[in-house]
């Protein structure tokens, strides 16, 4: 039975404005044929997400100050800006391509270096994704089935994290939002225009996140070929001048890189040869699917599996509907089987759908490094399955079938929330409960929906949404709420489940200052790590009982994650005391490095404090070959690096995981180094050296 569900394209404005001007008024006026109340709810939905995603936005500081250090350096230096430079001198980029750093080093440049400049840019960006996330539903379907797709997809608790950080994350799943409205467009009237556009988008998504952006590609590519309506020859020769737009959006900048010599450029930081090909294949790659991800962290939690996205430690982050939107998923494509192989409804199914279940499976399996801020890129797709399901079911409501469906999924979202709060049973205990006693009578109702009628269907529909929507509401605030620094943050209140952010194990939750709900990861440390010397239980500068100095530089202090005053680590940025930054500052100009500290961290705290240049010795983890130690000899017999940092962070020498402790060591070779050739003072509880006697 083909799907009745075809509302027309809303006529385009001629005339007035240029392309943006007109997907601006498409997306707010909507098509003709939308009652009165449809615009109004919409700029309701927009204005109250941006109000979720910039309130009390400050409170996170810098968010993941290793990217706030790069858009320091872009906003000074156009070439740190173009290579993605941690640092202005341009020592070494970031372990990602630039793109998600250009936004904020722009506005950065227009507003200045601060905390709102590095983070608003991602809540404009989570609004501007809700807001075509609401277009391309409602293209098709009913305008409340669109505002209930968006409403869904800004209160997902992962999205109102990395919304409100600065991440990769929020422009790549603005861009990936981009390419599948962009694909339905095409889809409909087999238009290459709009085919070229999705292919740019998610093209343009590698420069954010690399190939993560690529596990679209299969999904929008097929379900154009195979639902288009025109001709198979055509189809092919379209999606052909498709690969040439996503392969020209991708590859300019890799290609620009390559074409430039190594000693004119930054190091290529991720990469253990100096490459973009070995960052966006290796550690960026193949790395991430297999566990073989040199000089990476591994896989810490050890949990891949099918059952992963359900678990306790990513269920809480974006799984409140997943249930739901499988089930609709399914409900869908069978009341849509006899559909003709055009019909749009299926293809918005086929295309949502794949997009779940494609990158679902790749995170679900990932043997490598992965945290639970990358489910966000599964929120378009559940969100959009959710407003489409249920329209779709919703138009079949008098049908058994359709009854059942819809009251199926509304009771199982319902239990499904009631056990992902029982996850946390200190923390609102009351809410679980509500929402059972609220979900499942709203489920027994739809179950007889030909039966209802007016103020009585209404009432019933309320409460199966709000039933819904609570529990990832209640952790979206709560996430909205709450300070997030560092480089592995997660959504909602504490829980018990394993390491990480926000969650119990080693290095509890909090970060610089004690204010944050940042990594909470921190190997265990032995050793007293004093300044400057060696030997078992003691340590080299950034290095704790040779398992790598992850706690911060301050003797005795600054444990992990860096406390008050302390270096930070691994992963995170620490805050130096007052008389560090003062001495750094000091006469900075004289030099091209104000300082040196292993790991991208521990730099980015100084960097960001002074505002000069500091080099991330060995890029992120610490085992990147960048310097090597020849080549930082001769930078300090140069007279070019002022100060040494002890206390930096490094994955050498660590056990476990897979993956993990690989890489280069010459971080710690310039370590012992420095150890063994300049004298260590004690600045305001850290360890500098000052390397301006260019001895050795």
């Amino acid at each position: 039975m083909t799907s009745t569900i075809q509302a027309a394209p809303p006529a385009t404005p001629r005339g007035r404005g240029g392309l943006p001007h007109r997907l601006l008024h498409r997306v707010l006026r909507g098509p003709a044929a939308d009652p009165a109340w449809a615009r109004p709810a919409l700029l309701v939905l927009l204005a109250a997400t941006a109000v979720l995603y910039l309130w009390g936005l400050g409170a996170s500081g810098w968010g993941n100050a290793f990217y706030s250090a790069a858009v320091q350096a872009g906003a000074t230096s156009w070439k740190a800006f173009f290579f993605g430079s941690s640092d202005a001198a341009n020592a070494i980029t970031v372990d990602k391509t630039p793109g998600a750093l250009w936004p904020m080093e722009l506005t950065a440049r227009i507003f200045g270096v601060n905390s709102w400049s590095v983070l608003v840019p991602q809540a404009l960006m989570g609004v501007a994704t809700v807001a075509l996330l609401y277009a391309a539903v409602r293209r098709r379907f009913p305008a409340w089935a669109g505002l209930l797709a968006g409403a869904a997809l800004a209160l997902t608790p992962v999205a109102a994290l990395m919304f409100r950080f600065n991440n990769p994350d929020a422009l790549l799943v603005l861009l990936l939002t981009a390419g599948a409205y962009a694909a339905l467009r095409a889809q409909e009237n087999a238009s290459t225009r709009w085919l070229l556009v999705a292919a740019a988008c998610v093209g343009t998504g590698f420069l954010a996140k690399m190939l993560q952006a690529f596990l679209v590609v299969p999904v929008f590519a097929l379900v154009y070929l195979v639902t288009a309506p025109t001709p198979v020859r055509r189809r092919l020769w379209q999606l052909l001048l498709a690969g040439a737009a996503f392969t020209a959006a991708a590859g300019w900048w890799v290609l620009a890189v390559a074409l430039v010599p190594a000693s004119s450029r930054p190091y290529i930081g991720g990469s253990q040869h100096n490459s973009v090909l070995e960052l966006a294949l290796g550690y960026n790659g193949l790395g991430r699917l297999n566990g073989e991800e040199t000089g990476g962290l591994g896989n810490l939690n050890q949990d891949a599996g099918a059952g992963r996205l359900f678990g306790a430690a990513i269920g809480g982050q974006i799984s409140w509907l997943l249930p739901a939107a499988l089930i609709l998923l399914a409900a869908g494509l069978w009341a849509t089987r006899r559909a003709p192989r055009t019909d749009p409804a299926r293809a918005a199914l086929l295309v949502w759908g794949g997009w779940l279940l494609l990158t679902g499976a790749v995170f679900s399996e990932m043997q490598g490094i992965f945290h639970e801020y990358y489910t966000v890129a599964l929120a378009p797709a559940i969100a959009a399955l959710v407003g489409i399901g249920a329209a779709i079911l919703w138009e079949r409501r008098r049908t058994t079938e359709g009854a059942a469906f819809l009251s199926v999924s509304v009771a199982v979202t319902a239990v499904w929330a009631y056990l992902l709060l029982g996850r946390n049973p200190g923390w609102h205990p009351w809410l679980g409960p509500v929402i059972v006693a609220a979900g499942l009578p709203a489920a027994a109702a739809l179950a007889g929906v030909r039966l209802l009628r007016g103020r009585l269907l209404a009432a019933v529909l309320v409460l199966a949404a709000a039933a819904s929507l609570a529990g990832p509401a209640a952790y979206a605030v709560d996430t909205a709420a709450t300070p997030h620094t560092g480089s592995i943050v997660t959504a909602g209140p504490r829980t018990s489940a394993g390491f990480g952010p926000g969650r119990g194990g080693p290095g509890g939750g909090r970060g610089p200052g004690g204010t944050n709900r940042g990594q909470g990861f921190a190997p265990p440390q032995t050793g007293g790590g004093q300044p400057g010397a060696t030997g078992p239980g003691r340590g080299l500068p950034g290095f704790r009982n040779g398992q790598g100095g992850f706690g911060g530089g301050r003797p005795g202090g600054g444990g992990p994650g860096g406390g008050p005053g302390g270096a930070g680590g691994l992963l995170n940025a620490g805050t130096p005391s007052a008389q560090v930054t003062a001495a750094l500052k000091a006469n900075a100009s004289s030099y091209t490095w104000a300082a040196a500290a292993i790991g991208s961290n521990t730099a980015a705290g100084y960097q960001l404090a002074t505002g000069a240049p500091v080099m991330a010795v060995g890029g992120f983890n610490g085992t990147d070959p960048a310097p090597t130690l020849a080549q930082f000899q001769r930078l300090v017999r140069q007279g070019r690096i002022h100060y040494f940092v002890g206390g930096g962070g490094t994955m050498m020498g660590r056990a476990g995981g897979n993956g993990s402790g690989s890489g280069s060591d010459e971080a710690q070779r310039i370590g012992a180094w420095v150890a063994a050739t300049f004298t260590a003072a004690s600045v305001g509880g850290t360890t500098l050296y000052d390397l301006s006697s260019g001895a050795g």
